[in-house]
Parts: C-alpha cells; sequence; structure tokens
C-alpha cells in the first residue's frame, strides 16, 4: 500500500511511536509544528473523518489523546487539528488528528 501512515504501522517505515494498542498509533510528526507535535492515527485505514463509522473507535481515539496528553505533560493545555479532504488541508490520505502543545505562554 501507498499510504505513509500504512506503511509506518506495517512497520515498512521507522517512526518514533510513543504509544499503540489493536486499534490506535501514535507517533511523533517529522516536521513538527509545535514542542509537542504527535499524530494520533488508527490502524485501520480510513481515508479522513467523513469516512469514521465506528463511533466506539472516535471514542477510543479521544481517549488516547487525552492519555498522551497527560504522558507528554500537556493535559492542561493543547490542540487537535483534523483536515479532511484536500481541500480541508488534509495532505496524507489516512485519518489522522494532530496533538500540539508544550508552549511556555
Amino acid at each position: 500500500m501507498s499510504c505513509v501512515f500504512c506503511q509506518i504501522i506495517n512497520k515498512k517505515i521507522p517512526a518514533n511511536i510513543i504509544f499503540q494498542n489493536k486499534n490506535i498509533i501514535v507517533f511523533k510528526d517529522i516536521k513538527p509544528q509545535a514542542p509537542v507535535h504527535l499524530l494520533i492515527i488508527p490502524k485501520e485505514h480510513i481515508s479522513n473523518l467523513n469516512k469514521l463509522e465506528n463511533k466506539d473507535l472516535l471514542i477510543e481515539i479521544f481517549s488516547v489523546i487525552k492519555k498522551i496528553a497527560r504522558k507528554v505533560g500537556v493535559l492542561s493545555g493543547y490542540k487537535i487539528q483534523i483536515s479532511v479532504g484536500k481541500k480541508g488541508g488534509q495532505e496524507i490520505n489516512h485519518l489522522h488528528f494532530h496533538l500540539l502543545g508544550g508552549w511556555k505562554k
């Protein structure tokens, strides 16, 4: 599969993995836009948020986001970014959530 995130999930491309379970993988973004910039990705290839039909997976993703925010020390302040489709700025055609934080303001 040509999807870069699927290749990371299948260990064909290395990544700095912070967390994973049977459904989700979290790793550091290679072009960080914040002191903490992580990608939270379902292991199942889902092209974007509009294609996500599994409510339990969405709940699990947000539960993992909170857990990871605590683990990396940004629970007191962070943002989640989700882009949908090319017109929405989505660069990789695999659902992913950006966790950004760590600013010293």
